[in-house]
């Protein structure tokens, strides 16, 4: 029963997503954006800065840590080491796309069934708590989760296009699998539940938005200390990472079901 019940609240919401064109806009739109700028800025940086940045002592100390991940750096020659350098921070940058996704989309969910009155009739019904925030989190998460798999299978063509097909083999390292098949589906469940309790707890998307612009800081911290070479991310410590996270979605899950408060919300939010 829990399974149908979830399943009801994705269609629900895949309906209301996908028949509203701004919503379409963000979900199909907005990741090749992203993308698009990331290239836009890698291009710039090597073309206008790589040689200078070669000699930088934090990108040295960054690409040293670079080749013992990935010795056949050594063999690349001029800017090449470090434009893959910062093609192998595409996996942290992907990270973005749920997350700006959620921001944009699953903020404005609750908030707007509690403005429109129509979260009423959906409390009404049998649907546990865990059942309702669960389903709403998955309708966003699961097409944000297709698309960035689909943007990262595109940034490998365009890397071809760019004639950078020679660096795709030390783009797709065991890093790379493991940041886009776990860390990127636990980050998107964590900024669509941190959506979710915003969204919940707000009273209006703005207010609702503030709370997942928590998981973006992180991320970008996390470019920054491997673009530096102050930290770098193997196999061994990106699979601890999406283990960690998963446990997190975990535990985000519980307290929006304990915060969310389904007794006295429809009253509240009457006030």
């Amino acid at each position: 029963m829990s399974r149908k019940r979830i399943l009801n609240i994705l269609i629900k919401e895949w309906r209301v997503l996908f028949t509203d064109v701004s919503s379409m806009m963000i979900v199909t739109f907005l990741p090749f954006l992203i993308i698009g700028q990331m290239l836009l800025y890698v291009w710039l940086a090597v073309n206008f800065a790589g040689d200078k940045a070669m000699d930088i002592g934090v990108f040295q100390n960054a690409l040293a840590k670079l080749q013992v991940a990935i010795p056949r750096v050594a063999d690349l020659s001029g800017a090449e080491p470090f434009l893959v350098l910062l093609l192998n921070q595409f996996t942290i940058f992907l990270l973005l796309i749920p997350v700006m996704i959620a921001m944009n989309t699953v903020t404005f969910s609750i908030v707007d069934e509690k403005l429109s009155g129509s979260l009423e009739a959906l409390l009404a019904t049998p649907v546990r708590t865990w059942e309702l925030l669960l389903g709403k989190a998955l309708a966003g998460a699961i097409p944000s989760l297709l698309m960035t798999w689909l943007v990262a299978g595109v940034f490998l063509l365009v890397l071809s296009l760019m004639g950078w097909g020679n660096l795709v083999g030390m783009v797709l390292t065991p890093v790379w699998f493991l940041s886009l098949f776990l860390l990127t589906p636990a980050i998107t469940a964590l900024s669509f539940l941190l959506g979710i309790i915003g969204s919940s707890r707000a009273k209006d998307a703005k207010s609702a938005q503030n709370i997942v612009l928590v998981v973006i800081l992180p991320l970008f911290g996390l470019i920054a200390l491997q673009v530096t070479g102050i930290a770098w991310l193997n196999a061994l410590s990106m699979l601890g990472l999406a283990v960690l996270l998963i446990i997190i979605d975990f535990i985000v899950l519980r307290i929006a079901v304990r915060l969310f408060q389904r007794e006295s919300i429809v009253v509240k939010w009457r006030q």
